[in-house]
């Protein structure tokens, strides 16, 4: 019985004291004594009204807050008229309209001489260098004359002393005739004098052709330019011993040279001799050479699929030189007198081909017909257009017929 005793009064040892519960704690320990159940706190609901409340009153704030407008910024400008700029704008007007092909290639001398030895010794002198200018029959090369003069010497002594035999094989040829026609003289002496006479005659003549060789040895010994041009190469200095054929000088004429282009192969039926051709060059900035085309290869190369096609260009002041790298355009077609716009001008719809024309400040459709595609990316214009009108030429998806439009700029 002690020991249960003392097993129920334990829990009432562990309770607080009267005196130190807290009010809220003493009224649930009555609440509880007297049977009754726990009383429910409210204040937590009370919070969350007050925060609900305050959200609601915020956000009617922000729903009704009056927003000031800076005085000093600038309206927006109204909406629905575009801006269009003299670069994407064109006025139609008659034009020169050409159809081209692009040609490629280098430039050469119409003329070139590779002047050779055509007499065999050792070289006494080289008048000129790379660069110099010759004219018509200056002399070049001179190679040493002087076996050849001792050898046409031989010659024309051999010629004259075969000139004098035959000279008295003819005498005696005559004295034998006359006592044969006198009866005293025997034919068979005759026959002897006319044989002599046969036999140098046809020394003599081979003697002068001997002659003749020796001399035009003896003129070859010096070389001479063939015509008017400039110096582009120098193979033999004074003191070098040369044979025939050897090269000695090279010469070339500068007053026209040939640009040996190259075309697309699948332009090559619209090329033909003739042609007028215009000429960007390498290293001469804004400047453009007129040519003509002169011939064309019939056949295309095989390894690039190009035809090659000669150009002739006139250069009088020399300006072009050979090896230069050009650009051509040879025209292949040409009308005058036509209206073309860029072809980004031209647009495309359900209705057809048309352009967009700007006039008091709206867009207007017109409907157009072309005529193929020109050089400068220009598409003629056959109907629809009139000079003075003025052509959206830029491609801007946001224009339309019936907008307003503003044209800005200078």
């Amino acid at each position: 019985m002690a020991s249960s005793s003392t097993k129920s009064k334990a829990p009432e040892d562990h309770r607080k004291p009267d005196w130190a519960k807290s009010r809220g704690e003493a009224e649930r320990d009555r609440r509880a004594a007297e049977g009754l159940p726990p009383k429910r706190r409210k204040w937590p609901w009370v919070l969350v009204a007050l925060l609900v409340a305050a959200g609601g009153g915020y956000g009617w704030y922000q729903s009704h807050k009056v927003v000031e407008v800076d005085p000093v910024a600038e309206p927006t400008p109204a909406i629905g008229i575009m801006q269009v700029n003299p670069d994407e704008m064109a006025v139609i007007a008659p034009q020169v309209l050409e159809r081209r092909v692009k040609v490629i290639g280098t430039l050469d001398p119409v003329r070139r001489a590779q002047l050779s030895s055509q007499a065999g010794g050792r070289v006494e002198i080289v008048a000129v260098s790379p660069g110099d200018t010759v004219k018509a029959g200056d002399v070049l090369v001179q190679v040493d004359v002087e076996a050849l003069t001792l050898e046409l010497q031989v010659q024309r002594s051999t010629a004259e002393s075969t000139r004098s035999q035959l000279a008295l094989a003819e005498t005696q040829l005559a004295r034998a005739l006359s006592l044969v026609e006198r009866g005293v003289g025997t034919t068979s002496t005759l026959d002897e004098a006319r044989g002599s006479v046969a036999s140098l005659r046809a020394n003599l003549s081979a003697l002068e052709d001997q002659v003749s060789v020796a001399e035009l040895r003896l003129r070859n010994a010096t070389l001479r330019a063939p015509f008017d041009g400039t110096v582009s190469a120098r193979d033999a200095e004074p003191g070098q011993y040369v044979s025939i054929g050897a090269p000695l000088v090279t010469i070339v004429d500068l007053s026209s040279v040939e640009m040996q282009a190259n075309a697309a192969v699948g332009s090559g039926a619209l090329l033909a001799p003739g042609q007028t051709v215009s000429i960007a060059v390498d290293g001469i900035e804004g400047k453009t050479f007129a040519g003509t085309v002169t011939r064309i290869n019939p056949v295309a190369r095989e390894a690039t699929r190009t035809i090659p096609v000669y150009i002739t260009i006139d250069n009088p002041d020399g300006r072009l030189l050979g090896g230069m790298f050009a650009a051509g355009q040879i025209v292949v077609d040409r009308v005058e007198d036509a209206f073309a716009v860029p072809t980004d001008a031209i647009r495309r719809d359900q209705q057809g081909l048309h352009v967009l024309l700007i006039e008091d400040g709206k867009l207007l459709r017109q409907t157009v017909e072309i005529g193929g595609l020109w050089a400068d990316d220009m598409t003629r214009v056959t109907e629809g257009l009139k000079a003075g009108q003025t052509v959206v030429t830029a491609p801007l998806p946001s224009l339309h017929a019936g907008d307003a439009v503003e044209m800005v700029g200078n």
